[in-house]
C-alpha cells in the first residue's frame, strides 16, 4: 500500500504555551485516555508577549518530543499586529471572529521574516526539532506566504489544506474544530465536525484540531473523544511531520513515474 492510499489521521493541540498548559494537558490526556496516539503541539514561543517560559514547562515538552509527539512553530506572540485594512470581511475576520489572533494575517515580509526568525531561534536554543509551521488562525497574508517559502519547514496548514514546503503540492483537508468562544458556537460546531467527518470518509488525511478553550467544556471533549473512537477503526494517527514526509515520498514517486 502507497503511502497516500493509507488514510491518515493528525490530531494537534494548538496555542500551546505556559499559560495554556494546564488546559492543554487536559486535552492531551484526553485524547491519550482514548488512544496512546502521537500529537503535533503548536507551540507559541512569546504567547502574547509573554517571555516566561518555566523550566518545568519546557521539560514536559522535551519529554514529548522523545515520546513520539511534534512540537511545531505557532506564530510567535499569537497576537495580530498588522495594520488595520478597511474590507469589512477582513476587519470581521480580524477583530472578531479570530479577536485579533492572526499574528501573520496583515504583515509585510519584513515582518514575517523576522518572526519566523525569532522563532526558529527560539526552538534552537531549546535544541528542538521544528518542520512544521502554521499561522495563528490559519491566517498568512501575500508577503508571509512567500516569505514563508523561504524557511526550511516541510509543511503548512491552513483550515482547508495541508501544504507541502517550499513548492510543492497541497491537499484538501478540512480540520474538524470546536468554536468555544460562544453559545451558539459550542452548540453548532461538533455538529458541523460531526458532519464534516461524515464527508471526509474517503479522504487520505483528517485532521481534529484543539485549542485550550476547548477543554473547559466537558461536551466537546466527550465529542472529540467519540470522533477519534470512530477515525481510529480506519485510520493510522500520525504527527502532521511525519504525515508531510509520507506524502512527499509518494509525490516525488508519482513525478519520477510520470518523466
Amino acid at each position: 500500500m502507497s503511502p497516500i492510499e493509507q488514510k491518515y489521521l493528525c490530531v494537534s493541540i494548538h496555542d500551546v504555551a505556559p499559560q495554556t498548559w494546564p488546559d492543554c494537558q487536559r486535552l492531551l490526556q484526553a485524547v491519550q485516555a482514548v488512544a496512546e496516539i502521537p500529537v503535533t503541539l503548536l507551540v507559541v514561543p512569546h504567547y502574547h508577549g509573554s517571555h516566561v517560559s518555566p523550566a518545568s514547562y519546557e521539560k514536559m515538552l522535551g519529554n514529548l518530543i522523545e515520546q513520539g509527539h511534534e512540537l511545531a512553530l505557532h506564530g510567535y506572540t499569537h497576537r495580530d499586529i498588522g495594520a488595520p485594512k478597511a474590507a469589512m470581511h477582513t476587519r470581521f475576520v480580524r477583530n472578531i471572529y479570530t479577536q485579533r489572533e492572526g499574528e501573520f494575517a496583515a504583515i509585510d515580509a519584513t515582518t514575517a521574516r523576522h518572526l519566523l526568525d525569532l522563532g526558529l531561534s527560539w526552538f534552537r536554543q531549546r535544541n528542538w526539532p521544528v518542520k512544521g509551521f502554521v499561522a495563528p488562525a490559519w491566517l498568512l497574508s501575500e508577503d508571509a506566504w512567500r516569505t514563508l517559502r523561504e524557511f526550511p519547514f516541510e509543511y503548512t496548514t491552513t483550515w482547508r489544506h495541508f501544504y507541502l514546503l517550499p513548492q510543492g503540492p497541497r491537499l484538501l483537508a478540512p480540520s474538524m474544530v470546536y468554536t468555544a468562544r460562544n453559545t451558539v458556537g459550542r452548540s453548532v460546531s461538533p455538529r458541523w465536525a460531526s458532519l464534516l467527518n461524515l464527508c471526509l470518509k474517503t479522504a487520505p488525511l483528517v485532521r481534529l484540531s484543539l485549542h485550550p478553550r476547548d477543554a473547559s467544556y466537558p461536551h466537546l471533549v466527550r465529542h472529540a473523544q467519540q470522533l477519534l473512537s470512530d477515525l481510529l477503526v480506519l485510520r493510522q494517527a500520525t504527527t502532521k511531520v511525519f504525515f508531510a514526509q509520507q506524502w512527499r515520498m509518494h509525490y516525488e514517486a508519482l513525478s519520477a513515474n510520470s518523466i
